[in-house]
């Protein structure tokens, strides 16, 4: 009998890839029913996945009792949280994490896969304090350890989405013509970027096939690490346009944005100083991207049936 998978966020980048995958996988598919949670059953989405063999069911994060529901009979949880706003924000993103990872126990699931990141605050020994979505999510992570239920975590890279969909982070126009990107890192800070929408059910797959094997495990999913002097390169050869790199002092990148300055600004400091994943992220990068479940996607290749678009 096929063991119910329950996905949160299955209507977006992460939870959507890691159900397209598991459809799209003959050995996954004969042995996870898949059970999408979504607070609206009704839509446009939602109604989508049920002509796909998924059964949709509404659940809302705020409510135990609709958690509850939606998570009778489920055995695997993929859990994620976006994060909140406002000066609670980590308060209220780690208490909807814990009522997921509590309603699930409650319910009998017997395996979670988290969706976490890396603790900043930890990783710079309490240097960078204003990072608070990857904060949160660590701190969900260190929390479901706690509990009697086995999991496995996922910890993921930059996306390459976010290079379409951040037009505040997009280059400026320069007088000449050209276009600059302009941040206060070293042209060499490594991001490791993933293609969310094509491959972060990639690496959930791989846990799926083999929940012992991941058991108490973080896999740190990225393609590989690209220099940002690389990544300007790349898009400026898919946008046709010249786009260079300036190195600016912090005070003026954090001018630059119209919002969570100090929470870009210390998240690319991390990158640049300590490693998006702390020490060793080179080698746990290529960890993760050894056990993906399938090929993944290189920046050049996203960007070639994505080209980048500039004004």
């Amino acid at each position: 009998m096929s063991k119910v998978l329950a996905i949160f966020g299955a209507t977006g980048q992460q939870g959507g890839s890691v159900l397209n995958h598991v459809l799209s996988d003959p050995e996954l598919f004969r042995e996870y029913k898949l059970r999408a949670i979504t607070r609206d059953v009704n839509s446009e989405e939602a109604r989508k996945l049920k002509t796909r063999n998924v059964e949709v069911v509404e659940g809302d994060i705020l409510s135990p009792t609709s958690l509850a529901t939606s998570l009778i009979g489920v055995h695997t949880v993929f859990a994620m949280t976006t994060p909140s706003l406002g000066p609670d924000a980590f308060e209220v993103e780690l208490a909807n994490a814990k009522r997921i990872a509590d309603v699930a126990v409650d319910q009998g699931a017997e395996y979670i896969i988290w969706s976490t990141l890396p603790s900043v605050r930890n990783i710079s020994k309490g240097k960078y304090t204003a990072v608070v979505p990857f904060d949160t999510k660590a701190a969900a992570e260190e929390y479901i350890r706690t509990l009697p239920i086995k999991s496995a975590f996922l910890s993921f890279g930059s996306f390459m989405e976010n290079y379409q969909s951040q037009p505040f982070l997009f280059p400026t126009k320069a007088d000449d013509g050209t276009y600059v990107v302009s941040r206060h890192i070293s042209p060499q800070a490594k991001f490791p970027l993933l293609d969310a929408v094509d491959d972060a059910g990639k690496f959930a797959g791989a846990i799926l096939a083999d929940p012992t094997k991941f058991e108490g495990k973080r896999l740190h999913c990225a393609t590989k690490l690209y220099t940002i002097t690389e990544i300007v390169t790349l898009l400026s050869k898919s946008s046709g346009k010249t786009i260079v790199y300036k190195q600016v002092s912090v005070e003026e990148f954090k001018a630059s944005l119209p919002f969570f300055q100090d929470v870009f600004a210390e998240g690319f400091s991390l990158y640049d100083e300590y490693g998006y994943f702390g020490p060793g992220t080179e080698e746990l990068v290529a960890e993760g991207a050894a056990v993906a479940r399938g090929r993944l996607t290189t920046f050049e290749e996203y960007l070639e049936r994505n080209p980048f678009q500039l004004p």
